[in-house]
């Protein structure tokens, strides 16, 4: 599933295709996404401009000036993929050009950018929906969603608090979306080597009885923002589906200090430890048992 990385390095490939320019035409091949297209998925949306393209957590945001929001979800399979009609007449470095019809093309813009932005998802487990900007507060898919991991707003002090009392490790803490949104196994797991905490470690640990943050508190949002934005720049991590928009893949799997290492040396210097591999809530969790603590 891609996390915040990817999702944000989709966004930034889609931003000079689709921000600003005019939808002339959509087309629907499948509308059995993760649910069913609305339909007049494709009427409401045409002639609309995209007057802002922003991201919440793992879902993309198109701002329409019609007054509807477009809410865009990859699920587990899908990508977005940008292609010049008239290269010459397409700004950005996101292009390349569209030989033919792809079976899993499910949906297709035309922008009047020149721009063609299709939506493949083979295994179908992506989403589109339109909501109106005034209703979007109540919308149940981002309603009740924690803060942004890279916004200013998210210190040491918001997640101490929000880990107060809390009974459950900190690893499925962290993966909790109302307590902070957008991250993931890969980050989370990558996130707590570098603040060297342990996952089985329980949240309410980075807290005061009272709610105020410690020493672990500070460092864990210091880690948790440096991975970000380290996937970010790297394009985020291309493991089994996770495409650009270009078509080209994420390099951050290269950077793994833990994920997917089990049985190998600790990237830590000094440490004698070795990645171990372990299931927390269903998922695998990465760790080194030497230098997390």
């Amino acid at each position: 599933m891609p996390e915040l990385p990817e999702v944000e390095t989709v966004r930034r490939g889609l931003e000079p295709a689709m921000e600003g320019a005019r939808f002339a035409k959509v087309e629907v091949h499948r509308g059995d996404l993760r649910w069913p297209l609305a339909k007049d998925f494709a009427k409401r949306l045409e002639g609309s401009t995209v007057t802002g393209l922003g991201r919440r957590a793992k879902y993309l945001l198109a701002d329409l000036s019609s007054g509807d929001v477009l809410i865009m979800h990859l699920g587990m399979s899908g990508s977005f993929h940008v292609f010049a009609k008239e290269r010459q007449n397409t700004p950005g470095a996101y292009y390349h050009e569209r030989s033919k019809h792809v079976a899993h093309d499910h949906v297709v813009f035309y922008m009047s950018s020149g721009a063609i932005v299709t939506f493949n998802d083979p295994r179908r487990f992506g989403s589109m929906k339109l909501v109106a900007r005034a209703k979007l507060d109540d919308e149940p898919l981002l309603r009740g969603l924690g803060p942004e991991p890279l916004g200013n707003a998210f210190d040491a002090a918001m997640l101490a608090l929000a880990c107060k009392g809390k009974k459950t490790s900190l690893k499925a803490a962290l993966l909790d979306q109302r307590i902070v949104a957008g991250l993931g196994n890969i980050y989370v797991c990558e996130a707590l080597y570098l603040a060297r905490l342990s996952p089985k470690r329980l949240a309410s640990t980075i807290a005061a009885r009272s709610g105020a943050p410690n020493e672990r508190a500070a460092r864990l949002v210091e880690s948790i923002k440096r991975v970000l934005n380290d996937a970010i720049k790297a394009g985020g991590s291309s493991l089994r589906d996770h495409k650009l928009t270009d078509g080209g893949l994420g390099m951050f799997q290269h950077n793994f200090r833990v994920y997917d290492r089990e049985g190998e040396k600790c990237r830590t210097p000094g440490c004698p430890g070795t990645v171990k591999r372990i299931v927390q809530n269903g998922r695998s969790t990465f760790y080194c048992p030497s230098c997390q603590k």
